[in-house]
């Protein structure tokens, strides 16, 4: 049983591989949350990515853990909600490049991965319209705007 050959692309000893795509399995967090729909005012929205508008109330969860912040973001959203604020601001910082040693990677910044999740999930799904990176004067990346609904 004769095999027939692979026909192979004509090729260099020592040529990097030219592939036409990145294969980028999991979206970056802007990515993510740019690709949300618009649940608010787009001429409001457009100030506040922009860092025209200034928070009401803003929390810092930097340095904390995972089972300490959720506690704290769930009190300081719902208190806010039920002040009649709009605009707050969830600081959680950008996190640490670890060592990455283990066959499975891992993300940089835990809080700043679950609190979008957690923005979205009872009990503050509800009372939340709206999340976006805040400006740069305003925490950038390590940062989150959370647009709350009206009472």
């Amino acid at each position: 049983m004769a095999h027939a050959k692979p026909r192979l692309s004509p090729f260099l000893l020592g040529e990097k591989h030219r592939s036409p795509e990145k294969r980028d399995i999991a979206p970056t967090l802007p990515d993510l949350l740019g690709q949300a729909p618009l649940r608010m005012d787009a001429n409001t929205h457009a100030r506040m990515t922009r860092g025209k508008l200034q928070p009401e109330a803003r929390i810092d969860l930097h340095g904390l853990t995972l089972a300490e912040a959720h506690p704290e973001l769930i009190r300081f959203i719902l208190n806010a909600h039920s002040a009649g604020l709009r605009l707050v601001l969830v600081i959680t910082g950008k996190g640490k490049r670890r060592d990455d040693t283990g066959p499975i990677p891992q993300r940089m910044g835990a809080l700043r991965h679950q609190v979008p999740q957690w923005l979205h999930l009872p009990p503050l799904g509800p009372a939340v319209l709206q999340v976006s990176e805040a400006h740069l004067k305003h925490g950038g990346g390590g940062a989150y705007y959370v647009y709350l609904r009206r009472r």
